[in-house]
């Protein structure tokens, strides 16, 4: 969903012929991952996603005039009209790479923070915004300009037949709330990070991906309030999942695939994907080649194949596969997709270091972890990772039932730690982002956690939700604006005799 489409509405006749170009897309695509060259440098890229926020911290509707000052190509619209868009340029993990990435993170947010502040705003990367409301949500202001927003908020709420129902189970009942539109997609703010790789590397790459999900969602959580409540520790997994969702609950208790997906299978190829994204799922942006004025095949270039990777940027998988025609070589990257924004850069590119070393050496295992475990033990330890985030219980292979905090800080960061090594990232650089991980690990303290402690404190002294809310808020922008890891952050003092 990164382009731009050209129309908001579709005829049946271009529906049908969307899905025989899908098809015909699928024997091209087979054919030429058999054959092709594809670039295979190992190379990574980081999108970040932020909110705004004005002077008492409430959303700020002002990411089109941000945007402006910006005036960069590598910021963009997210579909809130508080959502900005980050896009770092292509790096290696080698040598000083996360080096480089913790110090462009932190630059990046000081320049937005600097341009927002040009319109009395502030910037803010968490993975939901803690002051979000309802009140916005239902206001159609909510949405930043663009056709393709405009398409598949129609699209879905077409498919579904009926308003968008969110149901998160949490405090004093959690949320059980309704939307006549996409727009709790926008509250879902996320760090998204790619990998390079040949096609006979993927599978094992996405199965490693999957097979630590659940750890990596739980050393990451940072979204746990929505709408005023504290839920899940990374609440995101719900609410976007709920938010696209196009089924309607009947076809939900069938069992039709949602899609937003973690998915149901280990796979053997790249290919696998795309092909269950084709069979399983319609198109909901039908856009055809001709309608985008793109060609199928250049001379002497990659096919672009538009429908196909049109389609495929619509089934948002956590671990998605993504196919890049390129401008002389194509190449093939891995998207991982459910880790939250923030809390701070250090903290993003240790966890970007967690997730890239872990798949490196599990990749490299004689005998691979999920060879070892079922992908329904995969997807579950997802949920309750989710859910309970560093406090989970998971059931790992040789292990049994053991606390996910312990599992990371015993091996699974370790082992981590080596895949970097191998890769070749500097020492250095490899013990200052073990530092942050083991340190967060071993204190339970992330950025749900600190989110959830500092609210406590903080109504334990007397202010209420709303309020206390809003303060978090601005405390966690300034622990953010530090630099410092967010298992460091300081929480407010307790009151007199608590």
């Amino acid at each position: 969903m990164g382009r731009e489409v050209g129309r908001t509405e579709y005829t049946r006749s271009q529906r049908t012929r969307y899905r025989r170009e899908l098809r015909r897309h699928l024997d091209v695509f087979e054919t030429y991952l058999d054959h092709a060259e594809f670039r295979d440098e190992g190379t990574i890229g980081v999108e970040l996603e932020m909110s705004l926020v004005d002077a008492d911290e409430r959303p700020a509707l002002t990411a089109e005039q941000v945007l402006a000052t910006l005036d960069d190509e590598e910021w963009v619209h997210e579909i809130g009209a508080f959502n900005l868009e980050t896009n770092l340029p292509v790096m290696s993990l080698e040598g000083d790479g996360l080096r480089r990435l913790e110090d462009d993170l932190a630059a990046r947010l000081a320049r937005a923070e600097a341009a927002a502040s040009a319109h009395g705003t502030h910037v803010v990367a968490v993975g939901h915004l803690p002051t979000l409301d309802e009140e916005l949500l239902n206001d159609p202001s909510w949405r930043a300009p663009g056709s393709r927003y405009e398409v598949l908020d129609a699209a879905v709420l077409d498919a579904r037949g009926e308003p968008v129902h969110l149901r998160i189970d949490g405090e004093s009942g959690g949320i059980d709330a309704e939307f006549d539109s996409v727009a709790p997609e926008a509250a879902c703010t996320s760090m998204q990070l790619h990998l390079q790789m040949a096609p006979e590397s993927f599978a094992a790459a996405w199965n490693a991906a999957q097979a630590i999900a659940g750890p990596q969602a739980a050393l990451a959580a940072n979204s746990p309030f929505l709408l005023g409540k504290r839920l899940w520790h990374e609440t995101r997994i719900p609410a976007f999942q709920q938010a696209i969702d196009s089924r309607p609950p009947e076809y939900a208790a069938q069992g039709v695939r949602p899609r937003v997906w973690f998915g149901e299978r280990w796979i053997t190829s790249m290919f696998d994907l795309f092909e269950e994204n084709v069979r399983y799922f319609p198109a909901i942006i039908p856009e055809s080649r001709e309608m985008a004025e793109e060609p199928l095949l250049t001379e002497g270039a990659a096919p672009r194949l538009h429908e196909l990777m049109l389609h495929n940027g619509t089934v948002w998988r956590w671990n998605r596969p993504i196919y890049d025609p390129g401008t002389d070589l194509p190449h093939l990257r891995l998207e991982n997709r459910l880790l939250p924004g923030g809390p701070s850069p250090i903290d993003m590119a240790a966890d970007a270091a967690f997730f890239y070393g872990s798949v490196h050496f599990l990749m490299s295992e004689r005998r691979p972890l999920w060879s070892r475990m079922s992908f329904e033990g995969a997807r579950e330890a997802f949920e309750a990772c989710a859910r309970r985030g560093i406090d989970t219980r998971v059931r790992w292979p040789r292990l049994g039932s053991v606390p996910v905090s312990d599992l990371l800080v015993q091996q699974l960061i370790p082992r981590a730690m080596e895949g970097l090594r191998d890769i070749g990232a500097d020492a250095d650089v490899v013990e200052r982002c073990e530092e942050v991980l083991q340190g967060r690990a071993a204190t339970r303290r992330t950025g749900a956690r600190w989110q959830i402690d500092t609210v406590a404190a903080l109504e334990r002294s007397g202010m209420d939700r709303r309020a206390a809310l809003a303060a978090m808020t601005r405390r966690y922008r300034e622990g953010q604006a530090s630099g410092r890891p967010v298992h460091e952050w300081p929480l407010p003092d307790r009151p007199a005799g608590a």
